[in-house]
């Protein structure tokens, strides 16, 4: 049988490992951008019922150098995830849709660094809207979004398809959507109580990045090539029989 060039070549190879690859960064990314659990560990005498993650990273906060290099970290995972998953979706929709995500991961980092200057939950004097931060976090939750959109759009009319976006996504969009809206209480001086959906937001968030890892890993073994492939083909290699 004779397999070509376009199968065989290290330009096959090093796509799906460029895959693989962004499916790691993805998951680790999950896990990362709920960096909010330390506060069970930590003794930042925030509320996680009654406050913004954004606290944590305030500028007054203990804890904010600790938080803050974590976000970013976790931003920047973020970023080059979607930046090797590009280079595998050829369809208009999927681009987009990553670089959305790209968007996303800068946007991250801008909120890190323009954050709140306070904890407004704990410190009555503090604002509970800065605009500058207000604006960044607006702009993640854009691009966030429309990554889920394209994304979900892409899974079911674009090739190459990914089933698990296509099923679960629709489930786990509105399902964030719904979270994010429910936390703006404070901005309407209507505060308490915001903090538990911020952070159900947060582990959809998680799911979302580790949906999208899943996908694209279940993309390259459903091609039926090995993660080990040789990255080499010789070109006098002989055709089989």
């Amino acid at each position: 049988m004779h397999l070509s060039p376009a199968l065989t070549g290290p330009h096959r190879w090093s796509g799906h490992r460029r895959t693989l690859w962004a499916a790691l960064l993805l998951t680790l990314a999950s896990v990362v951008y709920n960096d909010w659990l330390l506060e069970f560990l930590l003794p930042t005498g925030l509320d996680p019922r009654h406050s913004y993650v954004s606290e944590l990273y305030a500028a007054d906060q203990p804890f904010r150098q600790l938080f803050s290099w974590i976000e970013v970290a976790s931003a920047v995972l973020v970023t080059a995830g979607a930046l090797l998953a590009r280079g595998s979706a050829p369809g208009r929709l999927a681009a987009a849709g990553w670089w959305s995500l790209v968007g996303f991961g800068t946007f991250s980092v801008a909120d890190v660094v323009l954050p709140i200057r306070c904890a407004a939950s704990v410190e009555r004097a503090c604002e509970a809207v800065n605009p500058w931060h207000t604006t960044t976090s607006a702009l993640v939750h854009f691009a966030l979004f429309a990554s889920m959109a394209l994304l979900i759009v892409s899974a079911d009319i674009e090739r190459p398809r990914l089933p698990l976006i296509r099923r679960w996504g629709p489930w786990v969009l509105p399902s964030a959507l719904v979270t994010a809206v429910a936390t703006v209480g404070p901005l309407f001086g209507r505060p308490g109580w915001h903090g538990v959906p911020q952070r159900a937001h947060l582990v959809l968030v998680g799911v979302w990045f580790a949906l999208l890892a899943a996908a694209l890993a279940k993309s390259v073994v459903d091609r039926g090539v090995p993660a080990d492939a040789p990255t080499d083909v010789p070109a006098d290699a002989p055709e089989a029989a």
